[in-house]
């Protein structure tokens, strides 16, 4: 198949391609491949104008540019190398089998961002796959981001979908298409296991100091800059995986190839927003032992930030021992790390009055007893808005629990409590039939449930008039089956 060809302009993009100039050894250089009839089936205009581009001259020759097949001015495409434990089993060499970074742009506020192309063709870290993507999978990823955006958590975004004209051949011939994604970087753990698994003691550092730069630069006022740089790492992600549980959200490959270095979500695969609550849900068809579930999200982000710590162990201290109990003491802060984050996520969820106090975590945890089998995000709206418990007993699973924690709640929410839950509670989230339904309809060319479902999500916060169904769990024989799977 033939390569994509450059673009004559840059649609007003300012690349400054940091990663390939800056870090030799870590990509190969790859072109994306030409695909033969490229139709636009999203573009993110707003998105595009945050990146200053010109956006109308780039919607204008968006299904080239965001297929492949035209390349901007000063692009330069690459597939990055990783590696990965993916379900816990390590694989020394993952890299981009299906993705190139185009380079990267600085925005209209000065900050560096990642372009890159998600099903543009096979690569040299392909490993047998195709190295293509479906319709269905390259929108859940967009809607998905977007959702999570204006939920106010840190994620990648999608900048456009474009359909290829061309079919992936998966379980079933599929529509291809492509999708252009934008992100704080795609610097992963797995980037640096993939250094650190080869004895590349000198790259690890190099990689290391251009995290720093790049998201951490506050690291630089350590003591020793890459144990800062672990500790922001941690910070950050601690602070990500709360806000996704704060909303129910299983990410469902945790893998360490899945986790940046920036703290943003990344690779939406087999995600899903949890509907009626109980801590081992798990919707991934390939999580088939529940390692992801949702209540297993902050002890694996322990584990994955102990991966990452392994690949620093050098850099904390000449002497190994003294690495390692570096090491160790900072890994025991994390669950404390998470808990206080998850802590001031769910105290706003719960409207709760004043600084945290002792009993705040006893509270909270009595409510989800009572919340079990509940709508998560249905059961903490309507609570905000309820008289009594009484008048949720048609909602709760287990209305006397619900009975006997409400004198307490009571004690402790502040005055306006009912404005602190709707600030942090949303009425809607992409709930899993109404994707479903809007993927099937996008794979026959209907776009129309996509663009009405993209509209509720991307404005989560407050009731609106006529969209009640939106809000509303699946009925039970789908949510009984319902699974996600990867899409690659």
């Amino acid at each position: 198949m033939a390569q994509a060809e450059q673009a004559a302009g840059s649609f007003g993009l300012r690349f400054d391609n940091s990663y390939v100039r800056d870090l030799p050894g870590a990509w190969l250089e790859q072109a994306p491949r030409r695909v033969p009839m490229p139709k636009l089936l999203m573009f993110n205009k707003a998105l595009a104008e945050e990146l200053g581009a010109e956006p109308e001259a780039l919607e204008a020759r968006a299904a080239e540019v965001f297929s492949g097949n035209l390349l901007p001015d000063g692009a330069e495409p690459v597939a990055q190398a990783y590696a990965g434990h993916q379900f816990g089993g390590f694989s020394p060499q993952l890299g981009d089998g299906r993705a190139l970074l185009l380079g990267e742009v600085i925005d209209r506020k000065g900050n560096r961002r990642d372009i890159a192309l998600k099903g543009s063709g096979p690569t040299a870290f392909s490993r047998g796959g195709d190295g293509f993507a479906a319709v269905g999978p390259v929108l859940r990823e967009y809607l998905m981001g977007e959702a999570m955006a204006a939920l106010g958590v840190p994620t990648s975004r999608a900048l456009a979908a474009v359909a290829t004209g061309a079919q992936v051949l998966r379980e079933r011939p599929l529509p291809g298409a492509v999708l252009t994604r934008v992100a704080a970087s795609h610097l992963r753990i797995g980037t640096f296991q993939f250094f650190a698994a080869r004895g590349q003691g000198d790259m690890v550092k190099r990689l290391a100091d251009y995290a720093i730069a790049r998201h951490h630069p506050q690291a630089l006022n350590a003591e020793n800059p890459y144990l800062g740089l672990f500790e922001a790492v941690t910070a950050a992600q601690a602070r990500l995986v709360a806000r996704w549980m704060g909303l129910g959200f299983i990410h469902g490959v945790m893998n360490t190839d899945n986790m940046t270095i920036s703290g943003e979500t990344i690779d939406y695969g087999p995600c899903a927003f949890m509907e009626g609550y109980a801590p081992g849900t798990v919707y991934s068809s390939i999580d088939r032992q529940g390692r992801y579930a949702y209540g297993n999200q902050p002890q694996i982000l322990g584990w994955n930030l102990a991966r990452l710590a392994e690949t620093l162990l050098p850099l904390f201290d000449a002497d190994e021992d003294r690495a390692v109990d570096l090491a160790n003491a900072r890994l025991e802060t994390i669950a404390g790390q998470f808990r206080a984050e998850w802590l001031a996520v769910m105290r706003a969820k719960l409207g709760l009055a004043g600084k945290e106090e002792d009993g705040d975590g006893a509270l909270i945890g009595d409510f989800l007893k009572a919340l079990e089998g509940t709508d998560w995000t249905l059961g903490f709206h309507r609570l905000a808005g309820a008289a009594d418990a009484a008048a949720l007993a048609g909602l709760f699973a287990d209305p006397a629990a619900l009975a006997a924690w409400w004198p307490r709640w009571q004690a402790r929410r502040a005055p306006d409590f009912a404005v602190r839950m709707a600030a942090a509670n949303p009425v809607y989230i992409p709930r899993n039939l109404r994707v479903e339904e809007a993927l099937a309809a996008a794979e026959v060319g209907d776009m129309a449930p996509f663009h009405a479902l993209l509209a509720v999500v991307t404005q989560p916060f407050g009731e609106r008039p006529g969209l009640e169904g939106y809000a509303l769990p699946a009925p039970q024989e789908f949510a009984r089956g319902f699974r996600t799977f990867c899409g690659t």
